[in-house]
């Protein structure tokens, strides 16, 4: 059952990744519908572009790196790789504060959304935070908690993007409300489901 539960990780990260670089940098690379769907007004539009790409760019290598970070059978056979993985991740979460900052002020829904995201990024960062100084201080089993909460958290768009398809598209809930219901939900159930990942112990 772990096992299973591994690979579905693995391959959810792995489609999560192709599903939102081609959709945002391919398909649709200047942000045209979501910019129709948004009630708030960019000051710079260009700025904003600029800084919600550096932040998909960033969101997406944590994505790639999680997965490999997490997995105890990587960490046990390459402990160098698992050092230098973690690095990039967590220095991708790092940089990525600012553009989530940024782009935050600017959410579908207005304030709420807002209050909603810095709440995100603030447990997205702070997470990672944490199980970079429990490692660094020899907490193994703090590291590896504190790091599947962060993991968790960086699907945190994919949440929003299944919350908002029930409610708004299935449900003909408005799609602000959706969305801004979709941010607060989004890392509560993310969180949940990492602390449920931890107390089963399958990720280590």
């Amino acid at each position: 059952m772990k096992k299973v539960i591994k690979v579905i990780l693995v391959f959810i990260s792995i489609m999560w990744v192709i599903h939102t670089f081609s959709k945002n940098f391919i398909v649709d690379p200047t942000f045209e519908k979501f910019l129709s769907r948004k009630d708030q007004i960019l000051t710079n539009e260009s700025l904003w572009i600029l800084m919600i790409r550096i932040h998909i760019s960033l969101a997406l290598i944590s994505l790639i790196t999680g997965p490999l970070g997490v997995m105890k059978a990587i960490r046990v056979k390459s402990s160098s790789f698992h050092r230098w993985n973690g690095r990039i991740y967590v220095l991708a979460i790092l940089f990525n504060f600012l553009p989530g900052v940024y782009v935050s002020f600017f959410a579908t829904g207005g304030w709420l959304s807002t209050l909603g995201f810095l709440l995100l990024n603030t447990l997205w960062l702070g997470t990672t935070i944490l199980g970079y100084l429990y490692i660094k201080g020899g907490k193994m089993i703090l590291h590896i908690h504190w790091m599947i909460r962060s993991f968790f958290l960086s699907f945190a768009n994919m949440t929003i993007y299944i919350i908002v398809a029930i409610t708004h598209d299935l449900m003909n809930f408005s799609y602000g409300n959706s969305y801004t219901a979709a941010v607060w939900l989004c890392w509560m159930i993310n969180l949940l489901s990492a602390e449920f990942v931890i107390k089963k112990k399958i990720l280590f």
